[in-house]
């Protein structure tokens, strides 16, 4: 029970990669909160400040505190970049890059405040080598790594650790946006020659969220992808 008496607020924790990692913290002890914009927890919109601040204040007044963030709510789509329109490219930022920083943002009062506190975010191994069709994802998901080895810097000397990970692809419902040709050329790319699971990327954030096996990990990007990126 690594996480036991750690409160944890999943935002994008009603499926895929944020349940999993939902329901790993609480088989570790720890008290989660689950904030998404589907049903199961508190409704948010990472997209608007005005949601992410309701959202994060209910989140604190349900589990007292907010010591672990973990920012996984995302979007894909699959567009050449000639073709794609701007509100496409817009709201895959909105959603995927802005909403780690106003959900960030929202969280760290508070854990300044008790100098204390992990985040761990959601980012992907196309941020590291780009993808056919998904510049937009890739961009946003790019920034995402940047935002965690800068904000770890602002934060560290004062007990806050930030972190990414960088998932391959994963059997989510996330890749329903993705065409079969696109699904098949990628896992032909693979060494492990298959897409991974939710479950096997949980184990990750557990270690980044625990005492003491998270405590040296600060602006670090972890890898679990099925080999698609070895750095």
């Amino acid at each position: 029970m690594t996480l036991r008496g750690r409160t944890a607020l999943v935002v994008g924790g009603a499926g895929g990669i944020g349940q999993a990692i939902a329901r790993a913290f609480e088989a570790e002890g720890a008290s989660v909160v689950i904030a998404d914009r589907k049903s199961g927890g508190i409704t948010i919109d990472v997209s608007r400040e005005d949601s992410v601040a309701s959202a994060v204040a209910a989140a604190e007044e349900q589990l007292g505190r907010i010591d672990v963030l973990v920012n996984s709510a995302g979007i894909l789509t699959e567009s050449p970049l000639v073709d794609m329109e701007l509100g496409t490219w817009s709201r895959t930022l909105a959603v995927n890059l802005t909403g780690v920083f106003l959900c960030c943002r929202a969280v760290l009062p508070g854990m300044l405040e008790r100098r204390s506190g992990r985040i761990i975010n959601i980012a992907s191994q196309l941020a590291l080598k780009g993808g056919l069709g998904m510049a937009h994802y890739a961009a946003a998901k790019a920034g995402v790594i940047a935002l965690t080895k800068s904000l770890a810097l602002e934060v560290a000397d004062r007990g806050i650790l930030v972190n990414a990970i960088a998932p391959g692809p994963i059997e989510t419902p996330m890749l329903a946006g993705i065409t079969d040709d696109w699904r098949a050329a990628k896992q032909a790319e693979l060494p492990l020659g298959r897409f991974g699971r939710p479950e096997e990327i949980a184990p990750t954030a557990v270690l980044l969220a625990s005492d003491p096996g998270g405590n040296l990990y600060l602006g670090q990007t972890l890898g679990p992808n099925s080999g698609d990126v070895m750095p």
